[in-house]
């Protein structure tokens, strides 16, 4: 089990990928729960215009892809801070690609930020984690199973999912968390770039509070919304044979 987080009054919480999506809204949600933040993002000027009520958050403007500058904001972060206490990697990326679209370079892109952003960040920060703390890595529920359209974009979140379960084994006995954030749809400029109907489509609000709500819970995996997580979790279960023609039917692909 990990860490059941419920009084989140001073506790000091690094976001990273904080500027847009379920990054802003949960900077925002955290802030009025009284938590200290250190924001991370490419966009300076986006993370300053965050609306954090009166919060005073620490702006640490990079690139998740880019371990040097990762490091250096975690420098600045412990030199402020004297450590921290839980770290939620959010920044990531989206093409719908497929087999008559693949751009290798495009593909490589994006696995970069969605898993490599998130090695490079544990990579930083390991030594930092303490019990009763940890660190959350967001993910998908494409990471389950191959789907239409997510070539180069499941691939990743498969990784990350992974790369948690792994990372949990070395970290839960010694008391420090370790999370998996799987969501469905949620509405912001990445899925905006889907063609089709979108089931169960949450706002960046919704997918905060609920994001929140499993850290009280002390569960390695955090998935929402149940009424279409769980028929992900059904489908990944099901053998290729199954599976295939099914999501196939489904997703008219």
């Amino acid at each position: 089990m990990n860490p059941k987080i419920t009084d989140w009054r001073g506790r000091r919480v690094w976001l990273v990928g904080a500027s847009s999506g379920i990054g802003a809204a949960l900077a925002q949600h955290l802030a009025g729960l009284g938590a200290r933040l250190a924001l991370t993002a490419r966009s300076a000027d986006r993370l300053a215009g965050l609306d954090i009520g009166d919060a005073d958050a620490l702006i640490l403007p990079c690139d998740a892809t880019d371990a040097a500058a990762l490091a250096a904001a975690r420098d600045s972060l412990v030199a402020a801070w004297q450590g921290v206490d839980l770290v939620i990697y959010l920044a990531g990326d989206y093409v719908p690609m497929t087999a008559a679209s693949f751009d290798l370079a495009v593909a490589e892109r994006v696995v970069a930020v969605n898993f490599g952003g998130a090695m490079r960040l544990a990579a930083c920060v390991l030594g930092d984690l303490q019990p009763g703390g940890g660190i959350a890595f967001v993910a998908s529920v494409a990471g389950y199973r191959g789907l239409p359209r997510a070539l180069c974009y499941g691939p990743g979140k498969a990784a990350l999912i992974h790369f948690a379960e792994c990372l949990h084994f070395d970290l839960a006995p010694k008391g420090v968390g370790v999370w998996v954030v799987n969501p469905g749809f949620v509405a912001t400029r990445l899925t905006a770039r889907n063609d089709f109907a979108m089931p169960a489509l949450m706002s960046p609000d919704a997918a905060a509070e609920a994001l929140v709500a499993g850290l009280a819970t002390g569960s390695f995996e955090i998935d929402f919304p149940k009424r279409f997580t769980r028929i992900m979790k059904l489908l990944a279960l099901l053998p290729y044979r199954w599976y295939f023609p099914l999501v196939r039917r489904r997703t008219g692909d």
